[in-house]
């Protein structure tokens, strides 16, 4: 298909303020049909769900609606899709839970390549269970998290391991159906930090063999919120704390509080959204999303390859984005500068590429980049040629107007 990118970007209001964006890895701008599904939400009555008055009978439409489309998203079951504030949240609430069965002598495994909601949850669950925390390292020269990586710190004693799917900082998907195999074969469950890798590929539960799955919809074009999937009949095996009144059905018991039924109601709507990226596509709305995804594959890959060659021109720019399969999102330093600075000076010139660590903390720190980390490019659907040459010039002229390194000092 052709990706028309002039009639996708005409949906972002947002885009009018002329910014060229590449902030996408930290969250999206928000298309027209996720405003209005969420301002119909809170046009109409809600209540708390029910089935007798019409605002109940919304608040139980929207939710029931939203949990089909993560489902066909997701390639999950809708009874077992959880809704929370945010995925770090969800992994705090399901870490706390998950931990009330483990013992000292258990081993907890984490990654250098996660974000430090994947990574912080299981270390202070496993501290107050008294278990081990092991971690798998990646390698810094190629951005690789291997099977192999994983299996080197899995023992008879693991009981989860915790992974990513796709890095927030340089885009590297390890592979997450082997290393799932693997860390069954040991007993062990695998929760799956996938918020990143949603934006970009299309998720398959089964594919995956994550036990939990967890993403956030604001990174793909949504609402802030939070969701994850897991098999029901794993859900129907815990017993979160939950209020005594409230359900102890799934997945409600996990659900603390009433839902934001509007952040539902645009949840569903980037949902469609993103399943509508190919027009010409037909059948069940899974169907059209993965027609969707595969044009939103091409449509960054040619990019990523433009942006790659650019790069390559600029000598003092080195990507540590190296992986085999990563997604486009692409960590740069700059020889003798501060990428801060190259952030405020893009900035200044209509192009948000902003630096730091992310919270991925651990993955900069492995990659010697300290706390400080670097500049961070990241592609969205709505991303055009255009967007990714104002920042090449932009790159380019921050490298020519830069004083030498001596007149810096100088001042």
């Amino acid at each position: 298909m052709t990706y028309d990118i002039t009639a996708i970007r005409a949906q972002f209001p947002a885009l009018k303020a002329g910014t060229a964006h590449f902030d996408g890895p930290g969250g999206t701008q928000t298309p027209v049909p996720v405003i209005e599904a969420i301002t119909d939400a809170l046009a109409h009555p809600l209540a708390n769900r029910g089935r007798t008055t019409s605002g109940e009978r919304n608040a139980e439409a929207i939710v029931a609606a939203a949990r089909q489309a993560m489902a066909d998203l997701l390639g999950a079951d809708p009874t077992g899709v959880v809704f929370g504030r945010s995925a770090t949240q969800l992994a705090y609430d399901f870490s706390r839970t998950l931990a009330t069965e483990w013992s000292p002598g258990d081993e907890i495994v984490v990654t250098r390549l996660d974000h430090d909601a994947n990574v912080r949850p299981w270390i202070q669950a496993a501290t107050r269970a008294g278990a081990t925390v092991r971690w798998a390292d990646f390698d810094p020269a190629t951005g690789e998290l291997t099977p192999d990586d994983i299996s080197a710190v899995l023992s008879e004693r693991t009981r989860l391991v915790a992974v990513t799917a796709a890095s927030n900082l340089i885009g590297t998907r390890p592979a997450i159906p082997e290393i799932a195999r693997r860390v069954h074969r040991a007993g062990a469950l695998l929760y799956v930090d996938g918020v990143h890798y949603t934006a970009h590929s299309l998720v398959d539960l089964d594919r995956l063999g994550a036990d939990f799955f967890a993403c956030s919809a604001y990174k793909f074009l949504g609402p802030h919120l939070g969701v994850l999937a897991a098999r029901p009949e794993l859900l129907e095996t815990l017993h979160p704390d939950k209020l005594l009144p409230s359900t102890n059905a799934i997945p409600e018991r996990f659900e603390l509080g009433t839902l934001p039924y509007e952040f539902l109601a645009g949840t569903r709507a980037a949902v469609d959204f993103l399943a509508g990226l190919d027009p010409r596509a037909r059948g069940s709305r899974r169907e059209r999303l993965a027609a969707a995804y595969t044009a939103l594959e091409e449509h960054e890959d040619a990019l990523r390859l433009r942006l790659d060659k650019g790069l390559a021109a600029l000598d003092p720019i080195t990507v540590l984005s190296r992986a085999a399969d990563r997604t486009p999102t692409l960590l740069l330093t700059i020889d003798g500068r501060d990428t801060t600075d190259a952030y405020r000076y893009l900035a200044a010139r209509g192009v948000a590429a902003p630096s730091g660590a992310f919270y991925a903390i651990e993955t900069s720190r492995w990659l010697g980049l300290g706390d400080t980390g670097a500049l961070r490019v990241g592609l969205a659907p709505y991303t055009s040629t255009e967007d990714v040459d104002r920042l090449l010039t932009g790159l380019s002229d921050f490298l020519s107007d830069s004083p030498p390194p001596d007149a810096a000092e100088q001042r």
